[in-house]
């Protein structure tokens, strides 16, 4: 197994997942296989439990696994599908070390970081990188690892520790060591700043790692001066500087590596050249450039809980983006806190509350994204009832489906408080219920997670022509509460459909209003398997609707001219 470790330096939020992605990209491209592993120093034995606000989006796997956005890069730039184990925390490590200790594994011996739990980071990494996750058998050629946190954080020490024991036993010819840094630009001086990365290579040399490429980021392209400043400095051969500079959008970056022939220096590092192709990335060329020549944009108006911070819809976010290339169109997402579309925020915050109406009443379609708590659910009633009563075309995903849900509820069949027990555990309309099967007590790991299979009951519906006449899908899921079974009958007779069913034909998992144009909800998410070039039925969907081609795309499909 060869290895290529990459690291981060001077401060955090500098693309390192992006990065690694893009390495992966241009190593697949040379014929290689690649899997990857992300390393998450922080004590939480997963992201399950964090806040959106606090990390981002949680990003769900095919096997349950509930892991961080940089594992949603990597699927979506190397088209693979991972396991939980690809996602490596302090808090699954010293979990496994002390069940180990617990049954007495270490026979009687002193537990420390040094040997044992670096003991555990090195088995765990070579354990997990010969798995394979592109659907081929055997291991990859290539593991790309991405150590999260800045070099010199307290939390990392015992996995830098790890790798170097790594790098030790497999040799120079199998790990390749690639220190993402920032070269800064003082605003009065102008001047290409490398003194922030040479101290941040030094930190990592005094930890027994010396660093084989430098990956700089910046917002221009390097000086040749800066370069060889760097070199000089840092003792990196000055064609293994390798600058990723501010590029239009992000599929740019394995392009910017190969335009500087990153792949090569790699392959030479780790003696693949015989084995190795050249790059071939005329798709990812041809995906890049499209999107910088886009004229034609679709607005979409995002209502949801965390708009604060977009990472928390990441995923969401690149589906849409899928969705719109696949049709020439440029997204345009207009993010609408749900709070401020209350009748409460027309008093406390006006400006707030006009803006968002606004806003709302001027997108091509509606989208309410996943989300936990009763925090401005409200508001996303508002904007539900207002895109069923206005045929904008609406997608509700996980929790946007349960508003789709209790909205109709209230506003059809007039049931008064017509809620989810998850916000109103007292009351005499539950629509949407705690399943029987979740936990109570403990939030990790608890909900119904991962892929799971939906049965649609009929072809004669848009989700099922949008998936291709299939009889079924397999998405991933991130759920507690689900629609109450009981009132299914009542919903279906005032016109709403679900024609989507798990396999025990219970639980809910897609919804249709046929009345509506485009009006449907879903339990899963979609988002989590949609690829570039290969967009998620559902958000094409959405978009095709909101641009008025629904229909003719339909058709056209059906008669198998597409």
């Amino acid at each position: 197994m060869k290895y290529v470790l990459v690291t981060g330096g001077v401060v955090s939020g500098l693309g390192k997942g992006v990065t690694a992605s893009s390495i992966g990209v241009v190593l697949k491209a040379c014929g290689l296989r690649v899997t990857s592993i992300k390393i998450d120093p922080y004590l939480n034995t997963d992201a399950g439990t964090m806040s959106p606000f606090e990390h981002g989006e949680v990003f769900v796997l095919d096997d349950g696994g509930e892991v961080d956005l940089d594992l949603g890069n990597y699927e979506r730039f190397l088209d693979v599908t991972l396991t939980r184990d690809n996602n490596i925390t302090t808090g699954k490590i010293y979990q496994s070390v002390l069940e180990k200790e617990r049954k007495g594994d270490y026979l009687g011996k002193t537990v420390q970081v040094v040997p044992h739990v670096t003991d555990a980071i090195r088995n765990w990494i070579e354990t997990v990188s010969v798995i394979p996750v592109d659907g081929k058998e055997g291991p990859a050629d290539v593991c790309v690892i991405e150590l999260g946190g800045t070099v010199g954080d307290i939390e990392s020490m015992p996995f830098i520790e790890a790798l170097r024991q790594l790098f030790f036993s497999v040799g120079q010819d199998n790990f390749c060591l690639i220190h993402v840094s920032l070269i800064p630009v003082l605003g009065v001086v102008g001047e290409q700043k490398t003194k922030p990365t040479q101290h941040s290579v030094r930190e990592l040399r005094a930890l027994g790692l010396t660093p084989h490429f430098l990956a700089c980021r910046s917002a221009e392209p390097l000086l040749e001066s800066t370069k060889l400043k760097l070199s000089q400095f840092c003792h990196v051969a000055d064609g293994n500087i390798l600058n990723i500079h501010d590029v239009p959008n992000i599929w740019h970056i394995p392009l910017l590596l190969r335009n500087q022939n990153a792949h090569d220096a790699i392959l030479k590092h780790l003696n693949l050249r015989s084995v190795a192709t050249p790059p071939e990335l005329q798709e990812w060329t041809k995906r890049a450039e499209t999107f910088d020549n886009l004229q034609n944009s679709v607005r979409i108006a995002m209502v949801g809980k965390y708009v604060g911070l977009p990472d928390s819809y990441l995923s969401v976010v690149k589906a849409l983006l899928h969705a719109c290339i696949a049709r020439s169109l440029k997204p345009s997402v207009d993010w609408i806190a749900a709070s401020d579309l209350e009748d409460e925020s027309s008093e406390s915050t006006p400006e707030a509350h006009t803006a968002a109406w606004r806003t709302l009443r001027e997108a091509a379609c509606v989208l309410v994204p996943g989300g936990f708590g009763d925090r401005g659910v409200r508001g996303m009633l508002l904007a539900a009832k207002y895109a069923r009563e206005n045929n904008v075309p609406y997608l509700g995903i996980c929790l946007g489906m349960q508003i789709a849900v209790i909205e109709f509820a209230r506003s059809v069949l007039g049931l008064q408080g017509a809620n989810s027990t998850e916000f109103d555990a007292d009351t005499q309309n539950p629509v949407v219920i705690f399943m029987p099967e979740g936990s109570k007590t403990h939030m990790g790991s608890t909900m119904r997670l991962g892929s799971r299979r939906t049965l649609l009951q009929t072809p004669d519906c848009i989700t099922a022509k949008l998936y291709h006449n299939s009889e079924y899908v397999d998405e991933r899921h991130r759920h507690r509460y689900e629609v109450n079974p009981e009132v299914v009958g009542i919903l279906e007779e005032a016109g709403l459909r679900f024609v989507g069913k798990d396999e025990s034909g219970k639980r809910m998992e897609i919804l249709e209003n046929p009345s509506h144009p485009f009006y449907v909800g879903v339990q899963f998410h979609p988002e989590f398997k949609s690829r570039p070039g290969r967009p998620s039925a559902l958000f094409l969907g959405l978009i095709l609707a909101a641009t008025g081609q629904l229909e003719a795309y339909l058709t056209k499909q059906q008669n198998g001219s597409l």
